[in-house]
């Protein structure tokens, strides 16, 4: 057995790509090798800035050899067939096959048989073929052409390690354009600086062990360690803690081949600056890792890690990135300063200059919107709605400052550092930041009653905008980040119990777009009006073209959220309006299944609850479908849905037959069995009880009256013939069963559960 190594040289790689690359590289080459039948022990991929690298172990020297059989026509058949079979065996004539009597195994006679062999092949030759094709179609998400070549890859490749056994292989990789192809070797290169010089190599171990002494760490996650313990160690020395970043360190690995852990000191003069300013411009631009005090504040440290190790110790190095840190914090510092001079409520008429969707309008008239909802929603969920609707009208505001200008990332941080700064209501503030939240799986949801208010309404008013104008997620396409939108919205629900009717806030939402949209067409037509004149038309044919737009306004009502009554939505508008609402809650079905999956809620109890119509209320929902889902795994439950099943197959089928439906209530009088009695009477209790426990919400008790179900129905379908000779006795059996069904899904539909 044998080993492969290959190595790609080439200028820095993105460190965002490093990873995928390796893997890809490992995938492209071990499923070369498994197509051509070579099996293999390890794979095993790396990469640093300026290298991928493969080793695949336990190779065969040559692919095994391969014999083929054909059978033919029988011995004695006719001479066109022979032919045929020798044609299509690639044989020449009846002396290179042989003969088989196949009549001990159930054949009829003796036959002709073609046999071929066909020897293996050299690994190493596979090799030089498989590695050009593998480089050419590794995929990157950006690459690039350089010195006149027609090769794309993601930085210019200088060079192309590839040891099979010991050996370079005797292969070279075409760059294109008239460029000198890259021939297959056994040397490569350390470290940038401080080990240049190429060497050459025999093997992995060698490889590794000779790239460490020349001052590259081959391993990632090696790197990762030896950053992370060395950074926490240097903390440690100050009594001070690492700032968990994970991304962070995950980018640095892939920015050194030999990481020297450095520690900085920070200006006391930007200590005044927010920290997440301080932590983003130094994450951001520099790569540095932030450091905490024992009470968790931001400490005056930094952690850089630098690719070079100098006689100084790092001195130079350090103070070096001191200096550049002082000018990034001085910009941050200088917006800083001046944001606070004007208030963040004198900022809102500035974002009717931006535009949230060339169909929705500007970010000003989003948060008039979402303004007028989150005071809604603030008296359903116990917000004060005049707290409520302050933060939403402020929420946007940081959008035109200095600070989020450069930062884009700080939006909603800095607007509660500048709404505090303006004395405005600690809970307007905290409002103001959290109102983007959730931004993903691993973020915190809001709690606070004012901040879940504006964040609800700002996700809300944001996923119902771009159903209303046909912006809808397509595919893996979602531009808008409406998926993520609205898995906010169901965390928020979910996570603080907000019994809240969906539909009824989407459609508070779309009539507020949709007045929006009448009164915007209606303006446009009366600019149209008095344009008229400019054309000659008369004054009186233009007023009255006017008092005709005028009476076209008509007031769209909000929604009262208090009572359940129908909207009153301009005729025109209210089928609209419908379609975006069920068709925004069937989305939102979809998302709630990913959201539950971690939690190990099924899927298909969500769509049999959901297919009931008019559930919306999620706390709810879950409530339902988590009884659901423990009275399924019970004896019981499981055998009451094969019963539900058998009903619902056998009247289904009946129907079909007779040309008729069997929905109507069983007679009593043609209720003959003791059994089919028994049953009667207990679908007609369970659907009695079944309905008080739905309304009071005890779906655990309705789950429990369920189960009484089972005892006689088993007695039904084990003692009851239903397709009986008497025709209205099958009929009214029949019936029986239909009620079965509609009983049982008045809890949920059962015909859409799995398993």
């Amino acid at each position: 057995m044998a080993e492969l190594l290959l190595e790609l040289f080439s200028e820095d790689i993105p460190a965002r790509m490093q990873a995928r690359a390796a893997d890809d590289l490992k995938r492209l080459v071990t499923e070369r090798l498994a197509a051509a039948g070579l099996s293999f022990g390890r794979a095993e991929a790396h990469a640093t800035p300026r290298r991928l690298a493969l080793v695949v172990d336990g190779l065969p020297l040559r692919t095994a050899d391969l014999t083929e059989e054909r059978k033919g026509p029988r011995v004695g058949a006719p001479e066109a067939a022979l032919q045929g079979f020798l044609r299509a065996a690639g044989l020449t004539g009846l002396d290179q096959c042989e003969q088989r009597d196949l009549s001990a195994s159930g054949g009829k006679g003796v036959f002709w048989f073609a046999v071929t062999c066909k020897p293996g092949r050299a690994t190493a030759e596979l090799l030089i073929e498989a590695i050009p094709a593998c480089l050419t179609g590794l995929p990157w998400a950006k690459s690039m052409r350089w010195a006149g070549g027609g090769f794309r890859w993601v930085r210019p490749l200088h060079s192309v390690l590839a040891l099979f056994d010991g050996k370079p292989l005797a292969g070279r990789f075409d760059l294109g354009g008239g460029q000198e192809p890259l021939g297959f070797g056994n040397t490569t290169r350390g470290h940038r600086f401080l080990a240049p010089a190429p060497f050459a190599v025999t093997g992995f171990a060698d490889y590794r062990d000779r790239l460490e002494q020349a001052y590259v760490v081959l391993d990632r996650e090696e790197r990762k360690t030896k950053i992370l313990d060395g950074a926490t160690a240097l903390a440690a020395e100050e009594r001070l803690a690492l700032a968990p970043d994970d991304g962070l360190l995950d980018e640095v690995a892939g920015l050194v081949e030999w990481p020297v852990v450095l520690i900085g000191s920070i200006d006391e003069k930007f200590m005044g600056v927010p920290p997440e300013v301080l932590i983003t411009s130094m994450r951001t631009h520099q790569k540095y890792f932030a450091t905490l005090r024992q009470d968790g504040s931001l400490a005056p440290r930094f952690v850089v890690v630098a690719n070079m190790v100098t006689a100084d110790g790092g001195a130079a190095v350090v103070a070096g990135n001191q200096r550049v840190l002082r000018a990034r914090l001085s910009d941050a510092k200088f917006f800083w300063d001046q944001d606070r001079k004007l208030t963040l409520a004198s900022r809102v008429s500035a974002l009717k200059d931006i535009t949230f969707h060339a169909k929705l309008g500007t970010v000003a008239e989003k948060v008039e919107r979402v303004e007028a909802l989150a005071v809604e929603l603030a008296g359903l969920i116990g917000a004060d709605p005049t707290l409520a609707g302050r933060a939403a009208h402020l929420a946007k505001a940081d959008l035109v400052t200095g600070m989020v200008g450069e930062f884009p990332e700080l939006q909603g941080v800095m607007g509660r550092y500048y709404a505090l700064e303006d004395h405005e209501p600690a809970a307007v503030a905290q409002a103001v930041a959290d109102h983007y939240k959730p931004l993903g799986p691993g973020d915190t949801c809001p709690a606070a009653p004012v901040s879940v208010a504006v964040a609800l309404a700002d996700k809300i008013d944001t996923l119902v905008g771009f159903w209303f104008v046909g912006e809808k997620p397509t595919g893996s396409k979602d531009p808008f980040a409406l998926r993520r939108a609205a898995l906010g919205v169901i965390r928020i629900v979910l996570e603080n119990g907000l019994r809240l009717g969906l539909s009824a806030v989407f459609f508070a939402a779309l009539d507020r777009l949709m007045t929006a949209a009448h009164l915007h067409g209606i303006l446009e037509r009366m600019d149209e009006a008095e344009r008229l004149l400019d054309l000659g038309v008369s004054t009186a044919t233009v007023g009255e073209v006017q008092a005709q737009l005028v009476r076209a306004v008509v007031p769209l009502s909000a929604l009262d959220f208090h009572r359940d009554r129908g909207l009153a939505f301009h005729p025109e508008h209210q089928a609209r309006a419908r379609a975006v609402c069920d068709d925004l809650l069937a989305f939102f079905a979809d998302r709630l299944k990913v959201a539950l999956r971690e939690k190990g809620i099924r899927h298909d109890l969500i769509d049999a609850v959901f297919a009931l119509g008019g559930e919306d209320d999620l706390v709810r929902l879950l409530a339902r479908v988590t009884a659901l889902q423990g009275f399924l795994a019970t004896e019981d439950g499981a055998d009451l849905l094969t019963a539900y099943r058998r009903a619902a197959n056998i009247v289904r089928i009946e129907a079909r037959k007779d040309g008729c439906a069997y929905d109507d209530a069983p007679l009593p009088d043609q209720l003959e069995q003791d059994e089919e009695i028994a049953l009667a009477e207990a679908l007609a209790a369970l659907q009695a009880t079944a309905a008080g426990l739905l309304k009071r919400e005890d779906f655990s008790g309705c789950m429990a009256a369920l189960a009484g179900l089972r005892r006689p129905v088993d007695a039904f379908f084990e003692r009851v013939t239903v397709n009986c000779e008497k025709d209205t006795l099958r009929k009214n059996r029949l019936r029986l069963l239909s009620q079965i069904r509609a009983t049982l899904d008045q809890i949920a539909d059962f015909s859409r559960i799995e398993g």
